[in-house]
């Protein structure tokens, strides 16, 4: 079984124990835990809490932010895969399909263009209606 030993509130470490055997116990409280619990954890008035989580780093939002942009090109050109292969093979695009390609690569053009820097609050273009 795991047992959390918890100083001043907080979970210091967690030890697998029998119960049996003998164990040197500090001043800390040991109590049992489930799987989940993990070392950072706090105890308080008998129950278990994760720690908080910092705010993220501005450098984590414009990661955060480079990604949400990478998704957001492949996604547009995903719904495009089709135009692109026809075009590939030769084939001529209907009108609808060349407006449809026309405005898609027009919004990866604004979404490569939005400026990230305002992370988290990017205002991210609208994919075309298909």
């Amino acid at each position: 079984m795991n047992y959390a030993v918890i100083e001043n509130g907080v979970v210091t470490n967690i030890a697998v124990w029998d119960g049996e055997s003998d164990w040197q116990q500090t001043n800390a409280l040991v109590l049992p835990v489930s799987d989940n619990v993990r070392i950072g954890w706090y105890y308080e008035k008998g129950k278990f809490s994760p720690p908080t989580q910092p705010p993220k780093t501005h450098d984590e939002l414009l990661r955060e932010a480079e990604a949400q942009r990478q998704s957001l090109i492949d996604a547009a050109m995903a719904s495009i895969s089709l135009i692109q292969l026809k075009l590939r093979a030769g084939r001529k695009l209907t009108q609808a399909e060349t407006t449809r390609l026309n405005a898609v690569l027009d919004y990866i053009d604004a979404v490569e263009a939005t400026d990230t820097s305002t992370a988290p609050d990017v205002i991210w273009p609208e994919l075309p209606e298909a």
